[in-house]
């Protein structure tokens, strides 16, 4: 081989769309290299001694430069470069992840009596992640939600959410959320633009997403966490019910703060454990 390197996230994830070109002391091309699957390049072109400059570029990253020597056997060992996503963003490695539920929650929280509030939890949904490759934009979530797994810790108060005066779960038993877009909002912060099904009414809702990083779990496989808010009115959705008590205060808010805080697990299935 006359040219290894391997190209890598600043998490260490391969970079499998990255393209390495090498130029000479006057700054001609002399080599152009597409990297593999796992991120590696490998080049058997035949080179003259001396020093070039490593340039690697790929789709959603901020270009790298490195030197090299070839050596009198002309062979050059450009060893790791690392890309950045443009604009600093970081996000999981390409391909697709499994929302975990077992270790992820799907929250909300009402006001009540315009003084405290009443949080709940759906306890049944599944979803998957899709982060695109080429262009981090076009990145997707899908999630289901099963409306009658609301859990607020009170039986009289999930009952009468079940009933058609919120949810409506015996006529409308899922709740789905389908992405169609990701932008940028800031270090490690993006907007997903999506729509949002409940109730028989489907209306545009987007998520702030922080994506709070990845690691190994005991199984073997690699999770991703990350955290999402937002902000849900009752009436869009025709979940108008309320009472009204003393001096005009209502009983519930109008609006819903939805707090989600996912494990995702890479791949198309979750472990056996």
């Amino acid at each position: 081989m006359a040219l290894t390197a391997r190209v890598r996230t600043r998490d260490g994830w391969a970079v499998s769309h990255a393209v390495v070109t090498l130029t000479d002391a006057r700054g001609a091309q002399v080599l152009r290299a597409e990297a593999d699957g796992e991120g590696a390049v490998r080049d058997a072109t035949v080179l003259s001694p001396g020093a070039y400059t490593v340039i690697v570029t790929a789709v959603g990253y901020a270009p790298a430069a490195a030197s090299a020597i070839v050596t009198a056997t002309g062979n050059a060992e450009v060893g790791a470069v690392t890309l950045a996503r443009q604009g600093g963003e970081e996000l999981p490695p390409p391909g697709p992840w499994t929302i975990d539920p077992a270790h992820s929650t799907v929250g909300a929280v009402a006001q009540h009596l315009g003084i405290s509030s009443v949080r709940g939890r759906f306890t049944e949904f599944a979803g998957t992640v899709e982060i695109a490759p080429d262009d981090v934009a076009r990145s997707r979530v899908d999630a289901v939600i099963r409306a009658g797994s609301i859990d607020t810790g009170n039986r009289m108060r999930d009952d009468h959410l079940r009933s058609d005066d919120f949810l409506a779960v015996e006529t409308y038993p899922e709740i789905t959320y389908r992405s169609h877009a990701l932008t940028p909002a800031g270090p490690d912060r993006w907007t997903v633009h999506g729509e949002l099904a409940m109730r028989g009414v489907v209306r545009p809702v987007d998520l702030d997403l922080s994506y709070l990083g990845t690691g190994a779990d005991p199984w073997g496989g690699t999770r991703a966490a990350f955290r999402a808010t937002t902000e849900l009115r009752r009436e869009d959705f025709a979940m108008n019910y309320n009472q009204i008590v003393q001096a005009g205060i209502a009983a519930i808010g109008t609006t819903l703060r939805v707090e989600l805080d996912v494990q995702a697990v890479h791949g198309t299935g979750l472990p056996a454990a």
